[in-house]
């Protein structure tokens, strides 16, 4: 890296890392360090008053210091939390050669830097404990200063606050912002829960392909890409479904899966190009039994995270406790518009929509109608959960038609403060059937729906040999920790968002300024004191650009030949 690209503080770091170098001391040590303990455990475990002093060996990050000549303090932060530790001289030096506390712990260790400790537990005449230090190792150098973050009486300075920085730099984010690792923490353990109970029934978690040669499953638009040896377009998959339910047909009762899906899609606070999705599939079972299912999930979920059934989100309660409301989708949309839809044609529908004020287009079908309908009418009111059941066929090419009323299919969707969170159905195990959907879907995408389906013909050729009667579903996984843990944006439950490219700084090229005459060994000097195009160079005072680029000449220790005064006039005439 060039030289002139650092900023002052990283200049100096990085000249404490060669002292450290020319003093014996790794600042990258290879060997392992004998972690036994970490800050919890020692504040939780010693107590004074038995007298347990045990030594503790422990690694972490410097966040804090304060030194007080033969002494000092710092705060040390490890994976669990932050721990004070106190640093004496002679303690840590007992010879003669107090090269390590007077040069190495004063002068050249950094905050940011990560050491490891060996010492006793004790509390300070204040209260706090702390770890008194006997050893001291350095285990990484930071030669980038971190942003510092200052709390005084419980208000805190200087916050690493900026969205778009803490998404871009996510473990920066992670060392200063304490709450944005028990973010994750939770939402681990969103995922660990849902997984102990699918595996207390038996059901078998698998994998299945990311790269497929038709993005079946859902309705969406995929990311496309090239498989060069066979020569074959591929797609990332938008949705599982379809591999899970040939397993079934295989033979498995009961198969999940924790996917990584893509579409190729907007990006807004609810979505992201690539998600996790939680889709499982049983067998003998229908839409009915996987509403249950589904309130327990959920209830269980927010029981492992909170628990109790209330959790707050936003300025609103919502309360998982099960049963959840179950109403269907023209109910609902008659609740919200007083306008019953069921019994209406697509010409009916359009111009319902424009009653409405619902934006429509030329390549939407019936169900799309509906489906916007609802959600601009509907969706929002719901926010305690509640199943909204029983779409319209041209919704669903992959779900059963509905036992008492072949124009609707068993399906539900899941709406938790006014946004979708899982959609399940009684799955359309009839192969003639479910070719003739796939046949309506591409005849949408020939009308121009780039989000209709594609035909997959093994998946059909699989129900050919007999799906059992199965009921399936899909929770969006981000979504759901976003509710759980009360976060506005899923990029704030992603630890990394997809997000556009960095904007740069414009700068015109080397070359540009080497044709005003500028000798190619200033050019940086000159960008550096902050010109870094030819038209803002044009509007230098000459005498104070040639007094600045002078002086981070000297300042840097770069040793060229100054230019003369009349030398920078010149450049700029």
């Amino acid at each position: 890296m060039d030289l002139l690209e650092l900023s002052e503080q990283e200049i100096i770091r990085r000249e404490s890392l060669k002292e450290l170098r020319s003093l014996g001391i790794e600042p990258y040590p290879a060997a392992l360090f004998p972690v036994n303990t970490n800050t919890v455990t020692i504040k939780d475990n010693y107590k004074p008053e038995e007298n347990n002093f045990q030594e503790v060996v422990i690694a972490g990050r410097i966040m804090s210091r304060r030194i007080m000549g033969k002494a000092a303090f710092a705060e040390l932060q490890d994976s669990e939390g932050k721990i004070q530790i106190y640093v004496n001289r002679d303690e840590l030096c007992p010879g003669e050669d107090k090269t390590l506390y007077n040069t190495v712990f004063k002068r050249l260790l950094d905050i940011g830097d990560i050491i490891g400790v060996k010492g006793y537990a004790f509390v300070t005449q204040v209260g706090e404990k702390s770890i008194k230090v006997t050893e001291l190792t350095i285990l990484s150098k930071s030669i980038r200063p971190l942003p510092i973050v200052k709390e005084k009486e419980g208000k805190v300075y200087d916050a690493f606050t900026d969205p778009e920085q803490r998404y871009r730099q996510r473990y920066l984010d992670l060392i200063v912002n304490p709450d944005v690792k028990d973010t994750f923490i939770k939402r681990s353990k969103i995922i660990n829960t849902m997984r102990n109970m699918f595996n207390e029934r038996g059901y078998l978690e698998v994998e299945t392909p990311i790269l497929q040669s038709i993005p079946g499953g859902a309705s969406a638009r995929p990311f496309i890409t090239h498989h060069n040896a066979l020569n074959i377009p591929l797609y990332l998959r938008i949705a599982n479904e379809l591999y899970l339910k040939r397993l079934i047909v295989g033979g498995f009762d009961g198969v999940y899966e924790f996917a990584k899906d893509f579409r190729n899609e907007g990006m807004d606070r609810t979505h992201n190009p690539e998600f996790t999705v939680m889709e499982i599939y049983v067998a003998y079972k229908d839409y009915n039994w996987m509403m249950d299912f589904t309130e327990e999930m959920i209830e269980r979920v927010a029981m492992a995270l909170h628990g109790t059934t209330e959790v707050t989100v936003g300025d609103k309660t919502i309360n998982f406790k099960a049963p959840f409301k179950r109403i269907t989708m023209f109910d609902a949309i008659k609740e919200h518009t007083n306008i019953d839809i069921s019994n209406m044609n697509e010409d009916e529908l359009r111009k319902t929509c424009k009653e409405l004020g619902v934006e429509i287009d030329d390549t939407m079908g019936k169900g799309k109608l509906v489906d916007e309908i609802f959600g601009e009418k509907c969706e929002g009111n719901y926010i305690q959960p509640t199943f909204i059941t029983d779409y319209p066929i041209e919704m669903s090419p992959l779900c059963k038609r509905h036992r008492s009323n072949p124009e609707l299919t068993e399906r539900f969707e899941l709406m938790v403060n006014g946004k979708e969170l899982c959609n399940a159905y009684s799955e359309l195990n009839d192969p003639i059937d479910q070719m003739g959907r796939f046949q309506d879907q591409l005849k949408l995408s020939e009308k121009g729906d780039d989000e209709a389906m594609f035909i997959d013909t093994d998946f059909v050729k699989s129900l050919e040999y007999a799906m059992p009667p199965t009921s399936g579903m899909g929770i969006g996984i981000d979504r759901l920790a976003m509710l759980m843990t009360n976060s506005p944006s899923i990029q704030d439950v992603l630890f990394f968002p997809q997000m556009r490219p960095e904007k740069k700084n414009d700068a015109d090229s080397n070359s540009k300024f080497l044709e005003l005459g500028i000798p190619e060994e200033w050019v940086s000097l000159v960008k550096k004191a902050g010109f870094t195009t030819i038209d803002k160079l044009k509007e230098a005072n000459p005498n104070k650009l040639h007094q600045t680029i002078c002086g981070l000449n000297k300042k840097h220790k770069l040793e060229l030949q100054n230019p003369s005064a009349d030398d920078v006039r010149a450049w700029l005439a």
